[in-house]
């Protein structure tokens, strides 16, 4: 090791691309080495995959570049990580072992459709980006039927995704004269549609939804697909096309390192740290719990948000200072409605005595401050 601390960052999502950006703006690369590892050499802000849905992008114009970090003298590496040795503070990947001084885990959550029974065979994964095209193929070419969207597991990523989802499907049907002959069916594991935003919210985009016909399923937990067929708990339902949001793990490596249990994900608290000394946990990958039955949203803000938090705390160590920063909770997620709209969903998930959310009007500028958010991280991060 050099005597210029490394901080080594795994993942480059939300919550990598902020811990990295907002170190390099506070300190040097003669005062600190940031390296970020990440199997994939792109990032994108999840709400573009709903529109390589309905059409109105493509994957190439809605990604940045990890190599771009290089100008920003953030080291880029594309590889898998293999190993996390906390003892021994090493990363080992593919093609190296990677020593650090500081670790940050953004791995984020890992789809896995494998844990339904009959669900890849016979049904589509709406946030695995390789189906996206093939999903608009098939809305594009179904003249009557059924669509089904179902949530097949809980904590997912982005609780509004699917709703929007819905949304956009419903108005490419109109578009396309057929949403008559189509029925949309939405099925859910939980009580109300968005139980993170709690009861007041959840009406209101139940509200949403109910008006463009769309049918709500509510405690329709998932045990199998078969071939166009869903199989609840206690019922079951028929399709022609499913969408469906699988159940979340955390990646292989953080149970094999013992940072999580099966099937969960790392628990932090609000200053981000892991039980190991400078190893900080952020984003997807770990479980922030607010109150007995709720926990930080799986979102995009809210790992920019640590990411932020954790990267002033590495800051203060490198610096000698004695303050610690923690994560405010605050976060906003949009949520499309298909007739060029938005309302934006406002959470505050520390604020006493209970988490606060809120949701905001129908807009159309909601929907260019969509567009803005999105255009701003990637101007700001690459």
């Amino acid at each position: 090791m050099t005597d210029i601390p490394y901080v080594v960052i795994l993942g480059g999502g939300f919550g990598g691309l902020s811990t990295a950006n907002e170190i390099r703006n506070s300190l040097s690369s003669s005062q600190v080495k940031i390296t970020i590892i990440d199997k994939k050499d792109w990032f994108m802000v999840g709400f573009a995959k709903l529109w390589i849905i309905n059409g109105t992008r493509t994957f190439e114009n809605s990604i940045g570049h990890l190599r771009e970090l290089e100008k920003k003298e953030i080291n880029f590496i594309q590889d898998e990580i293999l190993s996390i040795d906390i003892q021994n503070k090493n990363i080992q990947t593919k093609q190296q072992n990677i020593p650090y001084n500081f670790l940050v885990i953004s791995l984020g959550a890992v789809l896995a459709p494998q844990k339904i029974p009959g669900l890849t065979e016979n049904g589509f994964n709406l946030y695995d980006h390789n189906q996206l095209s093939e999903i608009h193929n098939r809305l594009q070419n179904i003249d009557s039927g059924k669509i089904a969207i179902s949530i097949m597991g809980m904590p997912y990523k982005c609780p509004p995704a699917p709703f929007e989802a819905s949304l956009l499907i419903d108005s490419m049907l109109r578009k396309r004269r057929v949403r008559d002959s189509v029925q949309i069916d939405f099925y859910s594991p939980a009580p109300i549609t968005l139980p993170a935003a709690g009861p007041e919210v959840s009406k209101e985009i139940l509200k949403l939804v109910n008006s463009e016909k769309i049918v709500f399923h509510n405690s329709s937990k998932i045990k199998s697909v078969e071939s166009n067929k869903l199989i609840f708990e206690n019922s079951e339902a028929e399709f022609d096309l499913l969408l469906a949001v699988p159940p979340h793990i955390a990646p292989k490596v953080i149970y094999d390192s013992g940072l999580a249990k099966e099937p969960g994900f790392i628990p932090i608290d609000r200053d981000c740290k892991t039980p190991f000394e400078n190893v900080f946990a952020i984003g997807d990958v770990t479980s922030l719990v607010v109150t007995e039955n709720m926990a930080v949203p799986k979102a995009g803000i809210f790992a920019e948000g640590e990411g932020i938090t954790v990267a002033k705390n590495i800051v203060s160590i490198l610096q000698s200072k004695e303050e610690s920063e923690l994560f405010d909770g605050k976060g906003g997620c949009f949520i499309e409605s298909g007739r060029d709209t938005a309302s934006v969903i406002e959470v505050d998930m520390f604020s006493q005595p209970k988490p606060s959310t809120s949701i905001s009007a129908q807009t159309s500028k909601n929907l260019s401050n969509k567009l803005e958010f999105e255009k701003e991280r990637l101007s700001r991060w690459f």
